[in-house]
């Protein structure tokens, strides 16, 4: 394998179900949170696993996709949760990610990579997936929420800031130093390309 392998990325629907298990099932991140955060908040935590991944499998089957996975042939290697910000009620509550205006913007707001296909270029093609969806959408914006790894080199489930500013993000609220709020603008770059 390679930084620049091959994967395929798909939205996360019903049928794909069986491959996201695999993936969060060996992770003792994912596994208790379901990406549940940013649609119930801390109250994850007070709810047994199963019952957080009873909800985000609900969340699937009703649609619409909640999310991208990346495969490395049929195994799932990589996962992020992109959707409208609305459906993310949890990050409204938050004083360090609330709303910066009241554009209805898109959210990246979870990433995850299998450990041993770290720094191989996953979260990248990931990132460049989520934006092709937003921009399918209409978003006029793909907001996300990483860790600033240049002032605190903590562990996240949301991605570096560093990664998201090479794939063209750009910071618009900095309410806490470590914890950027990075959007790419569809009509800027729009504008900027003529």
């Amino acid at each position: 394998m390679t930084a620049d392998m091959e994967l395929s990325i798909r939205p996360l629907t019903p049928d794909l179900w069986p491959a996201l298990e695999d993936l969060f099932g060996d992770s003792a991140v994912c596994s208790p949170c379901w990406c549940m955060y940013g649609r119930i908040g801390r109250s994850y935590r007070k709810r047994p696993g199963e019952e957080n991944k009873a909800a985000f499998r609900q969340a699937v089957q009703h649609g619409p996709p909640p999310g991208l996975l990346a495969f490395d042939g049929d195994m799932a290697v990589g996962w992020c949760q992109v959707t409208p910000r609305d459906a993310l009620p949890w990050l409204d509550r938050l004083w360090q990610l609330k709303r910066v205006d009241d554009r209805p913007v898109w959210s990246l707001s979870c990433l995850y990579v299998r450990k041993q296909y770290r720094r191989r270029g996953v979260t990248s093609q990931l990132i460049a997936q989520a934006l092709e969806i937003a921009r399918r959408a209409n978003a006029p914006t793909l907001e996300a929420y990483p860790f600033d790894a240049e002032i605190s080199p903590s562990a996240s489930g949301s991605g570096n800031a560093s990664t998201f500013a090479r794939a063209g993000f750009r910071v618009v609220a900095r309410r806490t130093p470590a914890r950027p709020i990075m959007r790419y603008d569809f009509k800027q770059i729009a504008d900027y390309r003529l």
